[in-house]
């Protein structure tokens, strides 16, 4: 019999944590395996040797119930870009010598596209050694930009709280009888699904956000101010809803950027929101102001969606199925069966044909001008966004699932 380690990698969301439970439930349930461990922050915690034992913490079906509602990341994270084979093993040696020295028949990495990279390569250097260890990928991303599956966990939460936000911002701004334009920046480099989410906050009597940008149109200025000053000419107050990552026709971010990028290449972006307040304050004369949702729109668990935990806990479970019947260099996936009724079908498919790709929003879903995105893409949100789970509060505050062990 042998045990099984799972670890979590990049970004937050409301959802990560209910993928670990459903690993975890996974592994208890299944003959096949014995101990489950959890490395702490990521596979740095497999190469420096810190991991728990979670195998009677989470015996107790409260806590694996606490842990599906909890925030963020249980077992920390980490953003650690591991050498390609030919740079260097000796983090590849490092991590099979663990797994070795452990018993460790399955590693589960929780994670998204930088984190699919890693279960890539460590899926190329099990084959390279002939090792039996069975490497599975589990999903996440706020972004929704994973290839093949049709959404991430993780997703369905954020858009929840995006909409949620634009829908209480439309609330303020509207209580004034004043001219005014209100920018709303939402994370997403290159792919614009969540701030395209933001559509859902537009109901009978609610118009905003008023004017949508993805990164998947190029951006022109010119063009954006005759958006704004059109749509000021139709109402008090305009809320305009813009990814992160918007950028001109040459591929050139909007936001002010150092030039710098992270572990994995990714440009350092800074303030496409302030940006644009600042544009539009130096050629319209009306009140603006910029809003970053920033962290707050990750993992809000207080306003998460019981679709995307449920379907995030159902993900973790089939990931260890997959790896309990001998396959190895998946990434556990998701297929939409049908909208209405909505259903859905657990897959895979490998993490190779996954990994640094880019799921763009299609240009079906995004309207012919580029300001706005088209109608069709409701039936494709809504269901995401479905239910609330059963938080439980103590003087007024979310009960979660201690993390002494990551400070």
């Amino acid at each position: 019999m042998k045990n099984c380690i799972v670890a979590q990698s990049g970004g937050p969301t409301a959802a990560i944590n209910a993928s670990l439970a459903g690993v975890i439930k996974g592994v208890l349930d299944q003959e096949k395996y014995g101990k489950i461990y959890g490395s702490l922050n990521g596979i740095t915690g497999i190469l420096e040797g810190r991991f728990l034992d979670l195998t009677e913490t989470f015996q107790d079906s409260g806590n694996l119930e606490l842990l599906k509602v909890s925030p963020a990341m249980y077992l920390g994270s980490c953003r650690y870009k591991l050498p390609k084979l030919e740079e260097g093993m000796g983090d590849y040696q490092k991590i099979f010598a663990f797994f070795e020295k452990m018993e460790i028949g399955a590693f589960f990495y929780i994670g998204g596209n930088d984190s699919m990279d890693t279960v890539d390569k460590l899926s190329a250097y099990a084959e390279k050694i002939k090792s039996p260890v069975r490497i599975i990928g589990i999903p996440k991303t706020i972004d929704n930009d994973l290839c093949v599956t049709d959404h991430t966990p993780g997703f369905g939460s954020a858009a929840k709280y995006v909409a949620a936000s634009l829908l209480e911002i439309y609330h303020d701004t509207v209580i004034y009888n004043l001219k005014s334009v209100t920018v709303v920046e939402i994370m997403g480099r290159d792919a614009g699904w969540l701030t395209a989410a933001s559509v859902l906050a537009r109901n009978g009597y609610c118009p905003a956000p008023h004017l949508i940008y993805l990164p998947e149109s190029a951006f022109d200025t010119e063009a954006f101010l005759k958006d704004v000053e059109g749509m000021l000419g139709q109402y008090n107050n305009v809320i305009v809803a813009v990814s992160e990552g918007i950028r001109d026709k040459d591929g050139k971010y909007i936001s002010a950027s150092s030039g710098a990028v992270d572990n994995f290449g990714h440009s350092q972006l800074s303030g496409a929101g302030k940006t644009l307040e600042y544009l539009i304050q130096g050629r319209l004369d009306v009140k603006v102001r910029s809003i970053e949702l920033n962290v707050l729109q990750r993992c809000s668990s207080h306003i998460a969606s019981l679709t995307d935990l449920e379907e995030s806990f159902c993900q973790g479970q089939h990931g260890v199925a997959l790896a309990a019947e001998g396959n190895t260099g998946l990434m556990v996936t998701i297929q939409r069966v049908s909208d209405e009724p909505y259903q859905v079908a657990y897959g895979s498919a490998p993490v190779c044909e996954i990994a640094n790709g880019v799921k763009e929003v299609p240009a079906e879903f995004i309207s012919p001008e580029g300001n706005d995105v088209a109608e069709g893409i409701l039936a494709y949100l809504r269901p995401l966004v479905q239910g609330e789970p059963k938080i439980r509060f103590e003087q007024g505050v979310p009960c979660y699932l201690p993390v002494r062990h990551l400070s």
